[in-house]
C-alpha cells in the first residue's frame, strides 16, 4: 500500500505541473464574451484538481493502515481529472 501511494503521489505531482498550464489557458473559454454556466463550471472543475489531489492524498495517507480499501479508493479520486483530460486530449 505504501508503494502504491508513493507512486500515485509522484504521478499526481507530475500532472500538477501540466495542470498549471492547462488552468492558465482554461480562461480562454471566456473569449467569446458570453459567460454561461458551462464555461464557469469548466473553469471551476479544472481549478479544483489541486484541491482534490491534496485532500485525497492526505486522507489516503491517514487511512492507509486502518482502512486500506477506503484509502485506495480515495486516492483514485483525482484520477477522474487525469482520465477525463486524457480522453478529451486524445479523442478530440
Amino acid at each position: 500500500m505504501k508503494w502504491y501511494l508513493i507512486i500515485s503521489q509522484i504521478l499526481y505531482s507530475i500532472t500538477l505541473i501540466a495542470w498549471f498550464f492547462i488552468w492558465g489557458i482554461s480562461f480562454m473559454v471566456f473569449d467569446s464574451g458570453i459567460i454561461n454556466i458551462f464555461n464557469v463550471s469548466f473553469v471551476i472543475i479544472i481549478t479544483l484538481y489541486p484541491v482534490a489531489v491534496i485532500l485525497c492524498s492526505l486522507l489516503a495517507w491517514k487511512m492507509r493502515i486502518k482502512k486500506r480499501e477506503l484509502a485506495f479508493i480515495i486516492n483514485l479520486v483525482p484520477m477522474i481529472w487525469v482520465i477525463g483530460f486524457s480522453l478529451l486530449l486524445f479523442l478530440s
